[in-house]
């Protein structure tokens, strides 16, 4: 996958041409990382090696797993339970997972499919300049643990000869600069992505930056001091791996430093607030804004120099960063910058790197109890470089025409019943609904795959090289985007690849794409009952048509330019019925995390948007009964196979120390809060089930929340 917003891109895309570590979470906390994903997902299939098609697995007879189910489960004690309640019972988390359920399955069958295909393309040179034998090449190379092993820690010499050797505050700040493309880090995060008061064009992009450990949280609350001392330890093991000088002592003072960072960063809720993460500054005065770091030489060194302006996030928090580079001491920056470079490079390199990596990031702060197999890795690598290569014959073997037509009916039905909940709103003003309606006729719609493809042409890949390819594909990609600051907008280009198992919603383009990958059980089956279908992508769809309504999403009109369409006292309407849906959230406890809970104005887009979603996905598929009563199947009636296919698709299994980590970085709240939380302020869903006030879930209707 690969977001539109560079500058924030690897959090919920493509990875980068290299696995990259998992400290790029703070590169989209804002939401005006515009691309907003369905769901955030660890990749991590299972393999096949013929050559023949891989079939997904139908659910049930007409599109649920009622095996998986659990009768003895009230629904209005726990919806989750009640329709996966044998499921968890019976399903354990694989051993190279931190977290499992439908996503992961989908995950597992699309890796498994490029699996096969890469491993069918010849052994031909990849200088040829055939896509084929450059993905090839790259799963190859990277499958070779003899030669990785052999190359040991000299393939991250040479960028580690470039830090040692800077002689200056300018030189770091030049390192930062080039990391755009290649390994390395920066305190500030640069991208290309349509501008938001300008959708046509392109533009550049600053943010936040420099934190290991990901939210400024992890630093600065004194519950995550088990996870800091943790990390202090592994920093001082990769610079002795590295073998920079006195490990432990520049590990303290790495600490040290991105403490100061975290102090200086917005939250995550600040920021994303695109009312105060668009601020256009001429490139030339954050010197006088910003002063203490090297602009000019930083921005000449990822190759911007002649950008005249950059829009910045965290406007305020630049500054004290800006100050904490000048008051940091030099060798303390270099330390930092070659820790952060070890640390995204370390899953190519020997096993002494990439087990130190996996020991701390997966194992120790999301619970992974095993590596990952190679392939899996492998196959990960090569999608990151050259994902729409490889999607180009994913879909040639696994999206059949007939799924398009199908998605584009329900896609239709369901804006209609958005249309629909438009003209019936009570709090809306006819002013903001002409608004909102004029949006809606805007939707764009992108399914499957792109009609145009990624030139990977000018993408140099080497037989036996995976550091060297990992280096140029990255470059490649920030080539590609730089080029583009202030041309035309692609409004054809696409934010993930075809295999992706996930969907989203571009506030900029204002349209919802669905790759191929979803489009199958349990999401979506061209042969289930149609309640379920509606359930399930109907929800996704409408979840996704919501992102445009949502708390952020409402702040873009129909051309994706960001100004306020809303009457004020709308508005306040909106605003009032967010709040109650976040004290919904905020109330839900995890009892093996007793001290933790979902940041509801972080995950209040995502909620929204299950909300909405799952309300105009009912309306859709009840329209398209056309007065019909629906058949009842197996003794359940057409309204409870609807909400039973939404509570399928979240089917969810955490380790502990994943679940903190999702509630710490993540925007979405958790799968197994997903399936029942918005079904509570749906008035059918008491109907369907027979809930009463003598249910856990009931919520009195006078307190249901009403939104879109």
């Amino acid at each position: 996958m690969k977001t539109t917003l560079l500058a924030t891109a690897t959090a919920l895309a493509l990875s980068l041409a290299f696995p990259a570590a998992a400290t790029d979470a703070d590169r989209c906390l804002d939401a005006s990382c515009d691309l907003r994903a369905l769901y955030q997902t660890d990749a991590a299939p299972s393999g096949a090696s013929d050559n023949a098609p891989i079939a997904a697995q139908k659910l049930g007879r007409w599109g649920i797993d009622t095996a998986g189910m659990d009768p003895t489960v009230k629904p209005g004690a726990d919806f989750f339970g009640y329709v996966n309640g044998n499921w968890a019972k019976n399903t354990p988390i694989p051993a190279d997972r931190s977290s499992y359920g439908g996503f992961a399955v989908l995950r597992d069958l699309s890796e498994a499919r490029v699996r096969r295909l890469v491993e069918s393309y010849p052994a031909a040179d990849p200088a040829s300049g055939d896509d084929q034998a450059k993905v090839a090449a790259l799963y190859r190379g990277f499958m070779d643990e003899a030669a990785i092993e052999k190359a040991g820690a000299k393939p991250l010499q040479p960028a580690l000869k470039d830090v040692r050797n800077a002689k200056s505050k300018e030189d770091i700040a030049a390192l930062m600069g080039r990391s755009n493309a290649g390994f390395g880090r920066s305190f500030f995060g640069i991208g290309v992505s349509d501008d938001q008061k300008d959708p046509d064009r392109y533009t550049l992009y600053m943010s936040q930056s420099g934190l290991g450990l990901g939210d400024r949280q992890m630093y600065l609350d004194e519950k995550f001091a088990p996870q800091r001392e943790r990390y202090q330890a592994y920093i001082a093991q990769m610079l002795g791996l590295a073998g920079w000088d006195k490990p432990a002592e520049n590990a303290a003072a790495i600490l040290a430093l991105e403490t100061k960072l975290a102090e200086a960063h917005w939250t995550r809720a600040e920021s994303r607030d695109r009312d105060k993460t668009y601020n256009p500054v001429e490139t030339a005065e954050l010197a006088s804004k910003a002063p203490g770091f090297p602009w000019a030489t930083f921005f000449k060194a990822a190759g911007v120099e002649n950008t005249p302006r950059v829009v910045v996030r965290q406007d305020s928090a630049v500054p004290k960063m800006a100050s904490i580079f000048a008051n940091a001491d030099l060798d303390t920056l270099k330390a930092w910058q070659a820790f952060h470079t070890t640390d995204q490079a370390a899953p190519l390199l020997s096993k002494a790197f990439s087990d130190a990596e996996f020991e701390f990031r997966s194992k120790f702060l999301s619970g992974q109890p095993e590596q990952r197999e190679r392939w899996k890795r492998g196959v990960a690598f090569a999608e990151g470089a050259m994902g729409e290569a490889i999607g180009r014959d994913y879909v040639q073997l696994y999206f059949p025409a007939d799924s398009k037509a199908k998605m584009d009916a329900l896609v239709a039905n369901v804006k209609e019943a958005m249309r629909a909940r438009l003209d019936t709103l009570e709090w809306m003003s006819p002013e903001t609904r002409k608004e909102a309606h004029a949006k809606l006729n805007g939707f764009g719609l992108k399914i499957g795959y792109p009609d145009k493809w990624r030139d990977y042409s000018g993408l140099q890949v080497n037989a036996g090289d995976v550091f060297g390819n990992a280096e140029r594909a990255a470059k490649f990609e920030w080539d590609y985007d730089r080029a583009r600051i202030g041309q035309q907008v692609d409004k054809g280009e696409w934010g993930m690849t075809p295999q992706t198992v996930n969907a989203y919603y571009s506030s900029v383009k204002n349209e919802i794409v669905f790759p191929a990958a979803i489009l199958q059980p349990p999401f979506f089956d061209p042969d289930a009952d149609p309640a379920v279908n509606y359930g399930a992508i109907g929800g996704v769809i409408g979840h996704e048509i919501i992102h445009g309504f949502d708390d952020q999403g409402r702040k873009s009109d129909g051309a994706g330019l960001l100004r306020d369409w809303w009457k004020p006292e709308d508005a306040a309407k909106f605003e009032a019925q967010a709040s109650k849906l976040g004290a919904q959230y905020e109330a839900y406890e995890f009892p093996q995390l007793p001290d933790m809970r979902i940041n509801s104005k972080v995950a209040m887009g995502e909620n929204i948007g299950d909300l909405g979603g799952i309300t105009i996905a009912l309306e859709a598929y009840r329209r398209s009964l056309d007065g019909k009563r629906a058949p009842v199947l197996d003794g359940f009636t057409g309204d409870q196979r609807f909400f039973m296919g939404w509570a399928q698709v979240w089917r969810t299994l955490w380790r502990d120390d994943a679940l903190r980590q999702q509630l710490v970085n993540g925007t979405h709240s958790p799968g197994q809060i997903r399936a029942f939380a918005p079904l509570r302020n749906v008035d059918a869903w008491y109907d369907a089930f027979g809930i009463t006030k003598a249910d856990p879930l009931w919520v009195a209707p006078e307190n249901r929340v009403r939104i879109w």
